[in-house]
């Protein structure tokens, strides 16, 4: 028997990994900001300059999966 052909498919597009990278090089710069129009204070969390990377793929519209709910909201519906 032939052995089963691995699929190819990732989640994440080369667009997005490229927007996420450029996040986390204005975090390290310091010039990252969180908020609403970049108002809000400083990113110093690593897992927030991913996330607001995440968030600017999906504003782009490259593949990145659906942002998950929150449990809160599950539990109320």
């Amino acid at each position: 028997m032939p052995a089963k052909k691995k699929s190819s498919r990732s989640r994440y597009g080369k667009g997005a990994s490229k927007t996420v990278a450029s996040a986390m090089r204005r975090k390290k710069s310091g010039t990252l900001r969180s908020g609403k129009g970049g108002k809000g204070g400083k990113v110093k969390s690593r897992k927030q300059a991913i996330a607001i990377g995440l968030s600017e793929a999906r504003k782009k519209g490259q593949k990145v999966p659906a942002k998950k709910s929150s449990s809160r909201s599950r539990k109320a519906a």
